[in-house]
This record gives C-alpha cells, structure tokens and sequence, in this order.
C-alpha cells in the first residue's frame, strides 16, 4: 500500500492528504487488450481468467475529476460483460470516447479498469470543483455526463455523450484510486459500511428511475409490480422501492433458497419459476411463451387478485415475452437490461390490442441517484449485500455474478483493509438495527 493509501486508511485529515504526493502506479482490477479473443468459440467463457488485479500508471486528473481513494467496491453484470469482451469488446468504447479529444485521450490504454461503483475518499480535486474536497466521504454514481451537452441540462442520459464510468470509460471504482467527474459524487451515508454504501449506487439507482422517477413506471400505492429476479442486485432494491412507494412486489425466484431471501426482504408474493414451469431459459416456440404467461398470470392472480400494474424485467429474451403478455391492459413492461440475451421476441397482438407499453431504461441521472441515495440516507432503503471479497478475488467475486451463485450485491474491498469500517453515524445505524441492514448477509443461494 502506498503512503497516500495508507494516510486514507489510517484516518489522515484533508491537509494531510493534500500534502502527500500521488504514487505513480496503483493496484486495479484490469482487463488486458491482448486477451480479448481469448475465449474464441469456448462455451464457458469464465471470467477468472480474463481480469487480472496488478499495478497500472497513475493518470493525469482533469479540470472536471475528483481522485477517490476507493475503500470498497462491487460486482455488477457490466463486469461480466466487459470480461467476456461480449457483445463487443469494451476496448472499442474506450477509443471511441478517446476519440473526443482533450483529456478523453487518456481513456485509450491498452488496459481497462473496470468497475461501477464505489465508495471512498475524495484525495485530489481537479481545478474546475468547487463542491467536493479532500476528506470527504462519496459514493460515485456511474453516469458519466457531459455538461456541456444541452440534452444532459433536461435529462442526463439523454445526451449522446452519457457513458457508464467503469464501462465506456477507463480508470473505474474496482481499484485503489478512481477517476470520475464531479457531477458523479454523492454523500456516502453515514450510518453504512464503506463496503455497504459501494454496493448501492449502480443497482439501486437504475431501480430508481424504473420504477419510481419521473422517466420510468411512476408506480403510485397499490400499484401491483412483477419483479424478475427479485433477490438479484437489481430486483431486491426494486422489491424495496415497490413496497415504500406503497405497491404490491411480486418476486419471482429461481430456487426455494432464494425464495426464503425473498421473504425476509418482506415482498409480499413470492413465487418459485419452477413451480410454475417457467425453470428453463432456452428458447420456446410462441406457443410455449404464451402458455407459460397465462400459467404465470393465473399465479398472480390467485395470489393478489389482478394482473400486474408493471413489469420490471431486466433478464431479456428468457423472460420478455411473458412479461409482455402477462402486464394488464394500459400496463408497463420496464426494461434495463437483458442478462439471458438482448434478442427479444413477443406477440405484438398483446401490445398493441391491449394498450400496453414498453419503456427502455438505463442507470439514472443526478437528480434521480440523489433522491435515491436521500432513501439511503434516511433509512428507508437498505443494502442488499451478501458476500465480500478482496480485490484479488475480483476473478471469484464476479464469477459468482456471471454464474448467478449470488443473491443481492457480491461487494469488493478496495483499501478498506477489513469489512465493518466506514460508519460515522452509529446512533442512526442503531435506530435502523444491525439485521435489517445486513438481510443478506447470513444467508446463501
């Protein structure tokens, strides 16, 4: 660990953070371009052996950039996607933005640091900050925005210019130090871990703005909402949003284990793909899709009385065309994702005769992640994380996500050196109660 890493972990003030000089390397979870075709035809492409944790140079910190000295990180499914360099290498991203000119041109690298989220330190502002400073505690949001765009002024991810830190950009939050725009910061909540605030931003926003924003569901009190992989990163924030918002979850699972997660995330029908037939993700005929709807669809019904209000589906072609049949008349299918594959096929009688909607979604903008992050703040919404890993278990942490072996969030330590750390509000995290704000934590899938 070098001497500013160790000032950060050892509680140094801001003054003394500023005076020690920045190491030239730092230690990062990377993805090398050599490798790219490294997998070719295999059928398993398994990411332990793509991401490699080791020593890349230290880069210049722009005008707009603040330096967070990262205590924890996560696992999202851009990890795995980025490690099987599928659907396309994220190398390409990374020239195209390069391409941009000014100190974009830094992002082209023949690595790629990889990771969404984080929590941490701020150690370095650049020039052009005025409401960040050295010492202060931040979760990173993973909308990278140019301000400069004027669709970013009436909705960040409008603009043509909007990247996911992390993803589309170099230098992300799965390592010691991260680089990330002003506009991407926000307060960590006090009362949380630094392993547990990492493990919010990427997965609670997006739900956010699904379901709850003003470009998303707009679900309102009593609204019925079926929820895809309910105990995912995803879907146990989503559950957790739907039942503040005064709706009604209804969670499907993949096995009884994580039913019984479900449960104690407190959504109100739980039900097991299964045991309802829907247990296999391999193509069906349209027939089949639309058998398996009505089965789905009569479960819901016998449990709650009506069809669903909303659908939040971010698992893709195994799922989407039940979810476009079984969503009510005037209802929503919201959709942010596609994790079993991006081709979708539905019956468009069922869209158009029935006045349903499709609304793509994707992360959130400033304004939404605050709100969200405001929940987090006060209590209202929890961390869903399960496990931890040091970050040279990267490879192990996000194989568990592409495997789906996981349940809630799969969290990384970064310099935080042990799990517990980071809380500055224990009289707050006394009020919300150690068991409700680890859920997760001692059970398994």
């Amino acid at each position: 660990m070098d001497a500013l890493a160790e000032a950060v972990v050892g509680g140094a003030t801001p003054e003394q953070l500023e005076r020690i000089p920045l190491p030239q390397e730092y230690t990062a979870a990377h993805l090398r371009a050599e490798d790219v075709g490294m997998f070719g035809a295999a059928e398993d492409k398994d990411v332990r052996k793509s991401l490699r944790v080791g020593q890349v140079p230290m880069p210049e910190l722009a005008p707009d950039e603040v330096l967070v000295a990262v205590m924890a990180s996560s696992v999202n499914y851009n990890t795995v996607w980025s490690a099987i360099f599928e659907p396309v290498s994220t190398f390409g991203f990374l020239k195209k933005f390069a391409a941009t000119g000014g100190h974009a041109a830094r992002h082209d690298l023949p690595y790629h640091v990889l990771g969404s989220d984080a929590a941490g330190v701020v150690v370095r502002v650049g020039s052009g900050v005025r409401r960040w400073k050295a010492g202060d505690h931040t979760v990173v949001s993973c909308s990278y925005v140019d301000d400069q765009e004027p669709a970013t002024h009436g909705d960040g991810m409008l603009g043509a210019e909007q990247r996911i830190w992390g993803f589309e950009t170099n230098f992300g939050g799965l390592a010691h130090y991260t680089f990330v725009r002003a506009s991407q910061l926000l307060p960590k909540p006090a009362h949380l871990t630094w392993e547990e605030a990492a493990s919010t931003t990427l997965c609670a926003g997006t739900a956010y703005r699904m379901l709850i924003g003003e470009h998303g569901a707009r679900i309102k009190q009593g609204d019925i909402v079926l929820i895809w992989g309910a105990t995912g990163g995803l879907g146990a924030f989503a559950v957790q949003l739907v039942k503040n918002a005064g709706g009604i979850p209804v969670g499907v699972v993949s096995s009884e284990a994580k039913a019984e997660v479900l449960r104690r995330l407190g959504c109100d029908v739980v039900l097991n793909r299964a045991e309802i037939g829907l247990g296999e993700d391999s193509p069906r005929t349209p027939e089949a899709t639309i058998e398996l709807g009505k089965r789905l669809g009569r479960a819901i019904r016998d449990a709650v009385g009506e069809d669903p209000h909303v659908v939040f589906d971010y698992i893709g072609r195994a799922t989407f065309g039940i979810s476009v049949f079984v969503v009510r008349r005037g209802g929503t299918v919201v959709t942010c994702g596609s994790s079993t594959g991006y081709q979708h096929e539905f019956d468009n009688r069922y869209l158009w005769m029935n006045l349903k909607r499709i609304l793509g979604s994707h992360s959130a903008n400033l304004q939404e992640q605050w709100e969200c992050n405001r929940l987090f703040r006060l209590g209202h919404l929890v961390p869903v994380l399960s496990s931890v890993h040091p970050l040279d278990e990267v490879g192990e942490a996000a194989r568990l996500v592409q495997t789906n072996q996981h349940i809630g969030k799969v969290g990384v330590l970064c310099l935080a050196p042990e799990p517990g750390l980071g809380i500055t509000d224990t009289a707050l995290r006394a009020r919300i109660g150690e068991d409700r704000l680890s859920p997760l934590q001692s059970l398994s899938a």
